[in-house]
């Protein structure tokens, strides 16, 4: 394997650690979500129980089913769905919806995502589950989350009603917020929505929980949490520019802490760390020798655009280190993945991103490879009659 340190490639600049942050929360996950960075762990994997912050699987079902259509199994924004006595009975947070209601989907979607109506989980559940009853709904989620890498996630219920068995990790939650933004933007200004009076009937439950709605820190989403045994928690999105960071928070003692807590959280991602540049897409980083071809090395070039997270104060070098194992063989293939770089950044996370071959290089002809068996020769008898056995 050849090796080759990035001091050669102008990859070399200054960076400084970034301040860690010691979060009162139980557990954290912090996750700049343009480079895939992530800023901060803490009890990231355990199971706890996730209050209403799992009603975010229901949705992403919902919006699974609403893209499949009535007609394929799915809802329909405008369908309007019963409500069973099952999901009037829900106290909580609600909609204060009773059997005598049809309701709009879209209507419910927004009574869960702003109102955190337990009842609305209730009846999207009921209505997409294969025998009818919530239960049956939530081991859907199950299966879902499992599908999805949420590895430490189980449901008991649709909206996170205590209930035995009824646990998400912080990390889990992180990447199901992740996938809500990437897979449904359509849907997701509907988490910035800091109002919705449902038919009047619940004047004290209008108003959006999420405490850094219109803070101008750029927060749009995505959903708050607590109950006893849970704490205070949120799952929370702010956008900056072009980045984008996603954060988790959970076991917080009140309201109030919760909301001065992620509000710094926001604050420390966005001006501890800033996203640097090292090449566009083509940029040309090193040349690797070649064997039996036209050519006797190859440019090893960036595939995509490349940009990291750096911190912005401190003192670790971050560097890059093109890693390849040659001499290649032709022919090669424009575009070939021959190898990798290596971006190492002080305490967070290395970066390794493919490096392609620049150009195509054809197999030699006739008197290239007389030469490269005359090299070899000579090669062996250079070497002596023990190393050339």
């Amino acid at each position: 394997m050849i090796r080759i340190f990035a001091a050669c490639l102008a990859l070399i600049f200054l960076a400084l650690p970034a301040a860690a942050f010691d979060t009162k929360a139980k557990a954290a996950y912090v996750f700049d979500q343009t480079t895939g960075t992530v800023l901060l762990t803490k009890n990231a994997d355990t199971p706890l129980p996730p209050a209403s912050m799992s009603k975010l699987m229901t949705l992403y079902m919902a919006f699974e089913a609403i893209e499949r259509g009535k007609q394929n199994g799915g809802l329909d924004l405008v369908e309007k769905l019963p409500v069973s006595s099952h999901a009037m009975a829900y106290g909580g947070s609600t909609m204060f919806l009773d059997t005598t209601d049809r309701v709009k989907v879209e209507d419910l979607l927004r009574g869960i995502i702003v109102l955190s109506g337990n009842d609305a989980c209730a009846v999207i559940a009921e209505a997409l589950s294969p025998d009818g009853t919530e239960y049956g709904f939530a081991r859907m989620m199950t299966q879902r989350a499992q599908q999805l890498g949420m590895t430490n996630s189980t449901f008991a219920n649709s909206n996170g009603w205590p209930q035995a068995g009824h646990l998400m990790s912080v990390r889990d939650l992180g990447l199901l917020a992740t996938r809500i933004i990437a897979d449904f933007p359509q849907y997701y200004p509907l988490f910035s929505e800091r109002k919705f009076a449902f038919d009047g009937r619940a004047p004290k439950n209008t108003t959006n929980r999420n405490p850094l709605l219109g803070l101008g820190i750029g927060a749009d989403g995505l959903k708050t949490g607590h109950t006893n045994e849970a704490g205070y928690g949120l799952v929370g999105s702010a956008k900056q520019g072009d980045r984008r960071v996603i954060f988790v928070l959970s076991g917080l003692g009140s309201s109030a802490e919760r909301a001065q807590e992620a509000e710094a959280i926001v604050n420390w991602a966005f001006r501890q760390f800033s996203q640097k540049s090292l090449g566009a897409a083509g940029k040309r980083l090193a040349d690797a020798p070649v064997a039996m071809g036209v050519s006797d090395s190859v440019g090893l070039e960036l595939q995509d655009d490349l940009s990291v997270l750096v911190p912005v104060s401190g003192g670790a070098d971050v560097k890059g280190e093109v890693i390849y194992t040659g001499p290649f063989h032709a022919p090669i293939a424009k575009g070939d993945v021959l190898g990798e770089l290596l971006v190492q950044r002080g305490d967070l996370p290395e970066v390794r991103v493919p490096l392609v071959a620049s150009d195509a290089v054809e197999p030699g002809g006739f008197m290239v490879k007389v030469t490269a068996a005359a090299r070899h020769l000579l090669a062996r008898l250079n070497a002596g009659p023990q190393d050339a056995s």
